[in-house]
């Protein structure tokens, strides 16, 4: 939820402002102003009714810390003709629970405040803004808004400190050109030409109708070689970036697109976090560059014509991302990992100072030879302007920015900066090599081919779960439909006559089993039979042995007559005989146990004299049917 938010503000050589949002109905407000004279309001005086929605960004919310840039017209007075500020605004919130003094008009879960400081010049936003950052994270640590004394201090010390930072080497802080050139490559020398093409001063960027560059505008006489910035104001430097007609916007609210859109405004460069440019990106620009996505869509045919690379273009460009690609550092990357000179921010910015120096020397050449014609094309070298594009350069000689460049400089420029490009030549393998290199690293094929064999490993487990889910899906229905076909089988043979006699067979084959299972158990009847049969058993087997026992008893005492019956035709019988006979006759009635005992007495066992071993046996086997008797 978006809570109350103000920004605080100051102006002067710099001014400090606070602004809050509060309600839906009253939107962004400024609260208090800091280093402006008291009953001063520069908000009033100068018709900044969209100061407030400039510092708060659409969006802002959503980020625990946000900055937003801006420009504002300060109106003219007396004795200053209307000029160009520049914004800086931090945005911060915090939960009204935790807020030590709660005002009485917050009434939203989130307090949402931006301090803002407004300068003259944005060239040392890149310090400002950490100061700026730390400033404004200690006075929300306070949990205290009524307490501005920290604010007061910062704004007091800016005004004092502003006029030193000139000196310090430290001005382009946070102007990170090594990660815009890793991030853009190739296409960074393609917004730089195309800011070209345009009428550029930031000194009166602010409103298309201000053109005070233009007027003070005068053509240098002299030069000090020695001097740098006399070498530049010689050159024409800086170009007339934004001048009259044009209008430059780092944050462009919904309430100022209205200037875009009004007929005085020629050319604009505006930034905006609302997706309403994106989607009438015909109606509002030549060229869009998204940089959510990383991407720059050139709507206008003729533009893009004219923007298009040259080879020395290509190579220049590609040399210079080389160098930085090779001295990246992931840790800082804005400074080189070897701490030297290549590849460093002052490296890049040399680079590109060098390359406009050459690109406006090529061209008061290429002007000096057509008005030369043939009288010099015997004698001077061919003009150069082709190795940076005849396209791009046709289209720069019609703006108001090579007008005043034109006028304002010498035409012998091109005797104090060689006319060529940096890296002016035919097309070479070595340019071929290196631009198929960095066009395979655009690719990221690495980063591709990973995420493509993470997603063919998701989409193989998928499968995999879904072959395996259809497999047991395929293998259920299957089984049901084997499950089936039994069912119908057994109904059918239910059916058929042949089936009801089986069946019936069955039943009585299961009946009669039941039957004989059940009579199968313990029955009293039979267990006397089988005690009656053992009792009878052991009956003959105890007579037999009596037998035989009486009839040695005989035989002993009467030897000779034993002799004597031996020789005689009608022998007596032997007890031995006498037991078989037995044996065979329980053999008959007691089965085969009577057999078996029949036989191993007739296997001579039954000799006329027994061994000790052999009585203790029969005894036994005498007790033992004895005892089975009794059982």
């Amino acid at each position: 939820m978006r809570g109350e938010s103000s920004p605080e503000f100051c102006v002067s050589s710099s001014s400090l402002l606070r602004i809050a949002y509060h309600l839906p109905f009253r939107g962004p407000e400024i609260e208090n102003w800091f280093g402006t004279e008291d009953g001063v309001d520069p908000a009033i005086d100068n018709d900044w009714n969209l100061l407030p929605f400039m510092a708060l960004s659409d969006g802002a919310h959503t980020a625990t810390e946000d900055f937003s840039y801006f420009t504002l017209r300060k109106a003219a007075t007396n004795s200053d003709p209307a000029t160009s500020l520049f914004g800086i605004s931090c945005t911060r919130q915090i939960d009204a629970a935790d807020l030590k003094v709660r005002p009485p008009d917050v009434t939203r879960s989130t307090v949402q405040k931006a301090v803002v400081v407004i300068a003259q010049s944005p060239q040392h936003f890149g310090q400002l803004r950490e100061k700026l950052s730390i400033v404004t994270q200690a006075w929300f640590s306070q949990k205290d808004f009524t307490d501005t004394q920290i604010l007061k201090d910062f704004q007091e010390s800016l005004a004092k400190n502003m006029k030193y930072l000139d000196d310090e080497p430290d001005q382009f802080l946070g102007l990170g050109l090594r990660e815009f050139i890793h991030d853009w490559k190739s296409q960074t020398l393609v917004l730089f030409k195309c800011c070209l093409l345009q009428p550029k001063d930031l000194q009166d960027c602010a409103d298309p109708a201000l053109d005070n560059h233009e007027k003070a505008m005068v053509m240098p006489t002299s030069l000090k070689s020695s001097d740098r910035n006399s070498l530049l104001a010689y050159m024409g430097l800086p170009l007339q970036v934004f001048g009259k007609g044009a209008f430059f916007g780092p944050y462009t609210p919904l309430q100022q697109l209205d200037i875009l859109a009004d007929r005085d405004t020629k050319s604009y460069m505006v930034g905006s976090t609302n997706s309403l440019l994106l989607q009438q990106r015909d109606r509002y620009s030549d060229i869009l560059i998204n940089l959510d996505e990383g991407t720059i869509n050139i709507t206008s045919p003729s533009l893009r014509q004219a923007l298009s690379l040259s080879a020395a273009d290509r190579r220049w460009v590609d040399s210079l991302t080389q160098t930085v690609n090779e001295t990246w550092d992931e840790v800082n990357p804005s400074r080189p990992n070897t701490l030297g000179y290549a590849g460093s921010e002052e490296y890049i910015r040399n680079q590109f100072e060098e390359y406009l120096l050459s690109f406006l020397s090529t061209l008061k050449y290429h002007i000096y030879l057509q008005a030369a014609g043939s009288l010099s094309a015997s004698t001077d070298p061919p003009s150069p302007a082709p190795d940076f594009s005849m396209a791009f350069l046709n289209a720069f000689t019609s703006t108001h920015a090579f007008t005043l460049f034109n006028t304002h400089t010498s035409p012998h420029l091109f005797d104090l900066i060689p006319p060529q490009h940096p890296t002016s030549g035919p097309l070479s393998l070595d340019d071929v090599s290196r631009r198929l290199t960095q066009q395979i690293e655009s690719l990221h094929l690495d980063e591709r081919v990973r995420e493509g064999r993470e997603n063919l490993s998701k989409h193989l487990a998928a499968g995999r779960a879904k072959a395996s889910s259809a497999m047991q899906n395929l293998w259920a229905e299957v089984e049901a439909l084997r499950e089936a076909q039994r069912r119908r089988q057994m109904e059918a043979a239910a059916n058929s006559p042949a089936n009801e006699s089986m069946t019936t067979v069955r039943r009585a084959s299961v009946s009669s089993q039941s039957t004989n299972i059940s009579r199968s158990g313990p029955d009293a009847s039979q267990v006397q039979a089988s005690v009656s049969a053992a009792g009878q058993r052991a009956s003959s087997y105890v007579a037999g042995w009596g037998s035989w026992a009486a009839d040695r008893i005989r035989g002993s005492s009467h030897p000779a007559s034993s002799t004597t019956d031996a020789s005689s035709t009608t022998s007596p019988i032997s007890p031995t005989s006498s037991i078989q006979e037995r044996e065979k006759e329980n053999e008959r009635t007691s089965g085969s146990w009577g057999g078996v005992m029949a036989r191993w007495r007739g296997s001579g066992i039954a000799s006329t004299k027994r061994s000790s071993y052999e009585k203790e046996k029969d005894k036994e086997n005498r007790d033992d049917g004895i005892e089975r008797l009794d059982a």
